[in-house]
């Protein structure tokens, strides 16, 4: 905190394909029990330890075309693939891993996806998928054969029953949906079992005043409630404070 420039933890050498490189980064998550990062990019998933002089990563999925990824409480690597329209849930170490969600083909039937990006898995083992080109998200209870619409699912629109390709995802204690509505440059809250959203930041058409995005991507909370939402368009990370009732309590804790 308060730092004005960054560090650079993992590549840095280029686009390109050497270990040393990372090719589109999409997605970046902290394994904790081995200090590295595991990073999401075009073509294959590698982790990067954060121990100072790592120069290189260790490839551990290779030809993928991942975008999400996630991380159970049992250390599951959960990815998104966007080109087999899937979710698929991997050991430590295991490049074929299981379907978790979609895999049928790219569609708009319940047990199948369109283009999925950023996923979500809670401590039950259930995984949420913004299932981009259909405009809504998914939840997929763990060994289901078919997911539930859990917000949007209504055509894209702007309307608060509505999605238009969501991105980023979170999911609180309460089971409430966040989720980052890119194309409409707002970020939606869906309390478990609504059939519409609410608007919580933006909504007020792009543009890149403070309560304004420009296409959204990821979003992440700290256990205080603040929101953070990658704002892709204006190349910026805006941070908002979504102050909960009792902070002792607050539904952002447990998934921190």
């Amino acid at each position: 905190m308060g730092d004005t420039n960054g560090q650079v933890v993992a590549g840095g050498n280029g686009e390109g394909n050497r270990l040393d490189q990372l090719n589109y980064p999409t997605n970046v998550l902290i394994d904790k029990e081995t200090d590295s990062l595991i990073i999401c990019g075009t073509g294959r998933v590698v982790r990067w330890s954060r121990r100072s002089g790592t120069t290189q990563g260790e490839i551990l999925i290779d030809n993928i075309d991942c975008y999400g990824l996630a991380m159970d409480d049992q250390r599951y690597l959960y990815i998104s693939d966007t080109d087999k329209h899937e979710v698929r849930r991997y050991q430590i170490g295991d490049k074929n891993g299981t379907i978790v969600a979609g895999g049928n083909g790219k569609g708009a039937g319940l047990n199948q996806l369109n283009f999925p990006t950023y996923i979500f898995v809670d401590q039950q083992q259930t995984v949420y998928v913004s299932d981009n080109n259909n405009h809504r998200v998914m939840k997929w209870n763990k060994g289901a054969k078919e997911g539930i619409v859990v917000a949007g699912g209504q055509g894209e629109g702007k309307a608060l029953t509505q999605l238009s390709n969501p991105q980023g995802l979170f999911v609180d204690t309460l089971g409430t949906i966040y989720v980052a509505d890119s194309d409409n440059d707002r970020v939606m809250r869906w309390p478990k079992g609504a059939k519409k959203g609410t608007v919580i930041v933006g909504g007020n058409g792009y543009g890149e005043g403070a309560n304004q995005f420009d296409v959204l991507q990821g979003l992440s909370f700290d256990r205080h409630g603040n929101l953070y939402v990658a704002d892709y368009g204006n190349h910026r990370v805006q941070r908002f404070s979504l102050k909960t009732t009792d902070q002792r309590d607050s539904p952002f804790c447990a998934q921190q």
